[in-house]
């Protein structure tokens, strides 16, 4: 399955979290690696709060219960395209749950590794190509990282993800501790 998306490059990739050979997480994990500019909504049947989190860490655009209408998912495919992260109502109730009132979310909450990554080279005034040539990603793969970072952050360009990336304490001699 990541072999195939890795090939295909797809825009939305479906997963369940319960496969035969490969944990979804882990297989979430390799797609953001080997196909990183597919949006991957988790379509499951487990709704328990350590698969749900674990998959938002590793990277996940959505995460929906298999119980969705139809209609509803093609809504959700149709979100995740535009850049959206669509989740059930329940896993929405769970996730605004789990998150104090009035807690600040971290970039680490919402980014993958590898698009902290790319913050932190980013606030350092790394062009995409220098990135990619540090990396050893395509430049491609580097432009659609910061696409992520931008929508994730809800931040307009790379001037205000640095800013961003210093303010939180992400790089190093920045004056603030690494969170």
């Amino acid at each position: 399955m990541v072999r195939e998306a890795a090939r295909l490059g797809p825009d939305i990739v479906l997963l369940d979290l319960a496969m035969p050979r490969l944990d979804g997480v882990a297989a979430l994990g390799r797609l953001r690696e080997r196909a990183p500019g597919a949006r991957v909504i988790v379509l499951t049947s487990f709704g328990e709060d350590e698969r749900l989190f674990a998959a938002l860490r590793a990277g996940a655009a959505g995460f929906l219960l298999k119980d969705t209408e139809p209609a509803d998912l093609v809504r959700a495919i149709r979100t995740a395209q535009d850049g959206q992260s669509p989740l059930s109502p329940a896993v929405a109730t769970r996730v605004v749950d789990e998150l104090p009132h009035g807690a600040r979310v971290r970039a680490s909450d919402l980014l993958t590794p590898r698009e902290l990554e790319v913050l932190r080279l980013i606030a350092r005034g790394r062009s995409n190509k220098r990135i990619a040539m540090e990396l050893g990603v395509a430049e491609k793969t580097v432009k659609t990282h910061v696409g992520h970072v931008l929508a994730k952050l809800g931040l307009d360009d790379r001037t205000q993800a640095a800013l961003y990336a210093v303010r939180e304490g992400l790089v190093e001699g920045s004056g603030q501790r690494p969170r």
